[in-house]
């Protein structure tokens, strides 16, 4: 059986490196690509697929926080598998992507790309798996306290997600389909609970966790 891929990186030579390497094997055949949340969704529309070999953050109109996406195409496409290719490094957002029950496995944009065939075989035959350089960053908080981004709720955690990555919170509420204030006062809210003061506090914070990664 040959199972049908869907690639989605914004990164040209990223997309090329990982067709080449998944299409050595004559099981994967990948049968479209795209760039952006927005194109990713009109592709799984319109196309045939068993799997999903996707970064984590890509920049679009709609969905550009990873874990709304991901959770947008586990609602849409309930039976894709999904294979997540990624550089973030923040143990608690990769234990949520992880946890994401379409989520076959994740794996990290630091690890030999040997990693990438070995999870898509796995996410095939139905089961999981996490790269090394994962697999580390998530047994590293392990029995410890959990991070204080865990105190977030689902909605102020999307909002400081894209907020570290540079949108404005006008940008944020049309993404994300919410008022402006709504979104500033989750802004706030997040800050009080993370013990950042200003924006240049935060995007530090967010450097030292990941959180734009």
């Amino acid at each position: 059986m040959v199972f049908h891929i869907v690639l989605a990186d914004d990164h040209p030579i990223v997309s090329s490196g990982v067709r080449a390497l998944l299409e050595q094997s004559p099981g994967f055949r990948v049968v479209a690509e795209a760039t952006s949340p927005d194109e990713l969704l009109r592709v799984l529309d319109g196309t045939a697929c068993q799997l999903l070999v996707t970064d984590f953050n890509m920049p679009g109109e709609q969905a550009a926080d990873g874990l709304s996406l991901l959770q947008l195409i586990g609602r849409r496409w309930p039976e894709l598998g999904i294979v997540v290719l990624t550089q973030l490094a923040n143990p608690g957002v990769l234990n949520n992507i992880a946890r994401l029950g379409n989520v076959r496995g994740v794996v990290s944009k630091s690890d030999a790309m040997k990693e990438l065939p070995t999870a898509v075989t796995a996410a095939t035959a139905g089961r999981s798996y996490l790269s090394a350089t994962v697999r580390k960053q998530i047994d590293s908080v392990q029995g410890e306290s959990p991070d204080s981004t865990t105190a977030l709720s689902k909605r102020e955690a999307e909002v400081m997600r894209l907020f570290a990555l540079g949108h404005t919170v006008s940008e944020i509420a049309r993404q994300l389909n919410r008022s402006v204030k709504t979104v500033s006062s989750q802004k706030v809210e997040a800050m009080r609970k993370l013990g950042v003061k200003s924006d240049l506090e935060f995007y530090a914070y967010a450097r030292e966790h990941g959180l734009g990664a």
